[in-house]
């Protein structure tokens, strides 16, 4: 599944279609968070692997996959140059953390906002500045939502934003940026390029939303390469297979990809690009297991 939209369709609409299924698989941040509270709440029925939770997932498709994918979408539908501009990520995961690291990389300003204490610290040491959204919408030129909640950017951040900033979401379908309160505060609006919609507010300045709020990686550019999306899928394969092997013994709740596999995927993906690593020794190995050698 992805976003849990399947799981909810089979939960609330199609409970007859649910009786017969085995167990199912969550790709994204959204879906297992949606399939938490499903499984707090005991509603779930039939066990779930988060295949978004295994690293050789999130550490990557997450980080380098959105990263690459929502710059490259920015850049596709509107050829503004990063270098030099005030880009605000809007949530520090994986996608935000990705997504700010190719900003950077470009010679952005780049400037955080969250609500996670451990992740905004980790923002700041990671070298971005760190702030509200209410401060950060006045500075910004760019702002890329990545939370997986609703009503992220909102009126009153419009309200005081820079002539011609440009909003985009790389999160959350289309809710991250609350596109009613746009256009009811806008005095005019148009189309100004594929992707890029021009909503003119009461104070004459520009605002520019990118496809319509919704997945501007997916919209305007071609989504994750393959060489990233094959970790991602091969963790959907084999969480299938463990389902498929441990249905007898698996209870009607939210399990992570198991480490071994994730190991797997990881070793698979070294040899597919030729990288060798070492392995401990014998004597490593007992060193590591044991504690009566002390330091």
């Amino acid at each position: 599944d992805d976003g849990a939209d399947v799981v909810g369709l089979l939960h609330a609409e199609r409970t007859d279609a649910a009786d017969g299924v085995i167990g199912g698989t969550e790709e994204t941040t959204t879906g297992v968070i949606r399939l938490k509270s499903m499984e707090r709440e005991g509603v779930l029925r039939y066990p779930i692997v988060a295949v978004n939770e295994a690293m050789t997932k999130h550490m990557f498709d997450n980080r380098y996959g959105t990263g690459q994918s929502t710059i490259d979408g920015i850049i596709r539908a509107t050829n503004r140059l990063i270098a030099g501009k005030v880009v605000v990520i809007a949530g520090y995961g994986w996608c935000g953390r990705g997504v700010a690291m190719r900003a950077k990389g470009h010679g952005a300003d780049v400037v955080v906002t969250e609500v996670d204490p451990l992740r905004a610290l980790e923002a700041v040491m990671d070298g971005y500045r760190v702030m509200p959204m209410a401060e950060a919408a006045s500075e910004g030129d760019i702002f890329v939502t990545a939370t997986g909640d609703i009503n992220v950017i909102r009126k009153e951040h419009f309200e005081v934003m820079k002539d011609g900033a440009i909003v985009a979401n790389t999160g959350h379908f289309n809710v991250e940026i609350d596109i009613p309160a746009l256009e009811s505060l806008a005095v005019s609006r148009r189309a100004m390029r594929p992707f890029v919609e021009e909503f003119v507010l009461p104070n004459g300045r520009r605002v520019y939303l990118l496809a319509e709020g919704r997945l501007i990686n997916l919209a305007a550019a071609e989504g994750h390469p393959s060489s990233v999306m094959d970790m991602s899928f091969a963790n959907q394969a084999l969480a299938a297979e463990y389902l498929v092997k441990h249905a007898d013994t698996l209870e009607k709740r939210v399990y992570e990809v198991p480490r071994e596999i994730d190991a797997e995927i990881a070793r698979l993906k070294l040899s597919s690009l030729a990288v060798n690593i070492d392995t401990l020794t014998p004597e490593q190995a007992e060193y590591l297991a044991g504690w009566k050698a002390g330091t």
